[in-house]
C-alpha cells in the first residue's frame, strides 16, 4: 500500500520524498483536502536493446546473394 501524505506536507518535503521513492522503489499518493490527486512513483527506464531494434524497417527484393550483370571498373581493367 503506497504511502499518503498531503499536499501542504509534500510540498514541504518534495525533494526528500523524490529520493525515498527512487532508493526505495516506493510509491507516495498525494491527497488534497482528503482526495487522491498524484501518485509519485519511480522512474523506470528501460533501455532498448540493440538486438532486432530494426526489425521490420526495411525489405529485401529479390536476390542478394547472386553476382549482377554489371562489369565493374575494377575486374574490366
Amino acid at each position: 500500500m503506497p504511502q499518503e501524505i498531503s499536499a501542504a506536507e509534500f510540498k514541504a518535503k518534495c525533494l526528500k520524498l523524490m529520493d525515498v521513492v527512487e532508493h526505495e522503489r516506493t510509491q507516495v499518493v498525494i491527497t488534497k483536502r482528503g482526495k487522491r490527486v498524484a501518485k509519485l512513483v519511480p522512474y523506470d527506464e528501460k533501455p532498448r536493446s540493440p538486438f532486432g531494434f530494426m526489425a521490420g524497417t526495411f525489405t529485401i527484393d529479390g536476390d542478394i546473394i547472386s553476382p549482377i550483370d554489371v562489369i565493374w571498373n575494377a575486374e574490366h581493367e
